[in-house]
């Protein structure tokens, strides 16, 4: 088992291997009260074109089966319920898809062991049948037609559509009424094979833990499963124009404020690693400088009347893609798009204020300190990070070495007209 100590933040991780090539990383938190676990798999929606397991042809898989599989995983040979066992050993456990993961997780205050086995079994005995596939098409369905009907769900898959020409990303996670309709059992399993070997996995526990029982019960688990060397998955992503597909998109809905969206979409992808971390923590950080609530721009927007307290602001990278989103509620998408460009053009011909960036610097490293005490935030962007071959807690000193040069690169590099977009749900 290998320890890593991070001085700064007075922390120290564990990992430990196992021959299956799972990794296993442990947070030992003596002062938490719960102990908080993800089981995940490097797979997402974006995921949906690939060489199976033992095969050799291309397959292109339906959109949504990633997030179609994650729910089936729930289903136990005997037909009980992981949630029930959860709850009878004082646990609450879920799940999620992303673009680019798929994880499960619990939280508990005791019978820690218990759950963390009930959590590596479930995830790693598939019992799903051709009736339970087709009874779940019409539950993921209705789930479709729930964020359809959603507004903010609406706005931000509109701007993200409105960005990529013909990448999976522009696909909503579920899928479509269409496209799960063709999923099957045996599309399932394919993809089940395919991406959950323990290889393409990670299991990350943090709590009040001692790590060399972690790995004692990992390890007994394991050895009681089989599974074969796998090489590395073989996965196909379309070739994406760095411009946007499209300027400005608008949905009709029935709401009672309207809704606007900026964003820009990243031109440079494929970065890993401390590349990766550094430029998204320095988009995070401009966005920071320009929308942040302590800004004289937050505040003129808000007296303006364009703005109110549903205004965010965003930027995700991974490897394959990148973008920020900008916006929230308005009486006014038109004027509200119009004036978040103009100030982000006024920054793009200025000069960055050191002060400014040395405030929204210290604004980003306290946010992060309070999220680090949280034991969900931890467990889901350690996994996160580590996928992308970073590790969580370089955050803060990465983001304390950021230079007003790097920044201004960036500013004109992310922030270029090519790559803008807007999107509006507005009243019908």
């Amino acid at each position: 088992m290998e320890k890593q100590v991070f001085d700064q933040l007075q922390e120290t991780a564990y990992h430990h291997k196992l021959k299956n090539g799972l990794q296993v990383y442990i947070l030992p938190k003596k002062n938490f009260n719960k102990t908080f676990a993800t089981f995940t798999t490097n797979y997402g929606s974006i995921d949906n074109h690939f060489i199976p397991l033992n095969q050799s042809d291309w397959k292109k898989v339906p959109d949504g089966i990633a997030h179609f599989l994650e729910h089936k995983m729930f289903e136990k040979p005997d037909g009980g319920d992981v949630f029930q066992d959860f709850g009878k050993q004082g646990a609450s456990t879920n799940a999620f898809t992303s673009f680019t993961r798929t994880a499960y997780l619990f939280s508990s205050t005791s019978q820690v062991m218990e759950n963390l086995s009930t959590l590596i079994d479930f995830v790693q005995t598939p019992a799903f049948t051709e009736e339970s596939v087709e009874k779940e098409k019409g539950i993921i369905g209705q789930e479709i037609r729930m964020y359809s009907d959603t507004p903010d769900w609406r706005v931000y898959f509109g701007l993200i559509e409105n960005m990529y020409h013909q990448h999976p990303i522009k696909i909503d996670i579920a899928g479509t009424i269409e496209s799960i309709s063709h999923i099957t059992k045996e599309l399932l399993l394919d993809c089940y094979k395919t991406f959950y070997h323990p290889s393409n996995m990670l299991l990350f526990i943090v709590g009040p833990v001692d790590p060399d029982d972690i790995v004692t019960l990992v390890e007994k688990n394991q050895s009681k499963k089989e599974y074969t060397d796998q090489q590395p998955i073989e996965r196909q992503y379309p070739d994406e124009p760095k411009s946007v597909a499209k300027k400005e998109s608008t949905v009709k809905m029935g709401v009672q404020t309207p809704k606007c969206l900026v964003g820009f979409k990243e031109r440079d992808i494929h970065r890993s690693g401390s590349d990766l971390m550094k430029h998204e923590l320095s988009v995070q950080l401009l966005l920071e400088l320009m929308f942040g609530r302590g800004t004289e721009n937050y505040k003129a927007l808000i007296d303006e009347g364009l703005i109110d307290e549903s205004f965010s602001f965003e930027y995700s990278e991974e490897y394959q893609f990148g973008f920020s989103a900008i916006g929230g509620n308005t009486e006014d998408p038109e004027k509200l798009s119009q004036r978040l460009k103009e100030i982000i053009d006024d920054y793009k011909t200025g000069i960055l204020d050191e002060e400014a960036v040395e405030r929204a610097r210290k604004k980003r490293i306290g946010s992060m300190l309070r999220a680090l005490n949280s034991p969900e935030y931890i467990a889901n962007q350690f996994t996160r990070y580590k996928f992308n071959s970073m590790d969580l807690f370089d955050l803060i000193p990465t983001l304390e070495e950021l230079t007003i040069e790097g920044l201004n690169q960036t500013l004109q590099e992310h922030f270029h007209d090519d790559a803008f977009t807007k999107c509006a749900v507005i009243k019908k």
